[in-house]
């Protein structure tokens, strides 16, 4: 028998987090809502590009809605650290409240 090729999805606080290009979703697309991440501007450090400037925003997931009605919080932050620690707060209450 041969090696299964199974993947691995990267898990934040026991949520998934997809990254594209400079866009991030965190959060299960199950469920009502996820968080979006989009990495605005970045500076050079060493060989790395690290985030200066994060969008976030919590979007629900329900297609019938029109794409501004689907955002119902955002916010920007100076780093991913603290774009993840606001997207991980906002997330989990409003799931809770749904």
């Amino acid at each position: 028998m041969g090696k299964e090729n199974t993947k691995k999805m990267l898990t934040y606080k026991g949520k998934p987090l997809v990254r594209d290009g400079n866009t991030m979703y965190y959060g299960d697309m199950a469920d009502e809502y996820v968080a979006v991440l989009m990495i605005v501007e970045t500076k050079d450090f060493a060989d790395l590009k690290l985030p200066t400037k994060v969008n976030v925003q919590i979007i629900a997931t329900d297609p019938e809605q029109k794409p501004q009605e689907r955002i119902k919080k955002r916010t920007e932050k100076n780093n991913l650290y603290d774009a993840l620690n606001v997207a991980t707060i906002w997330l989990e209450r409003i799931l809770e409240d749904e």
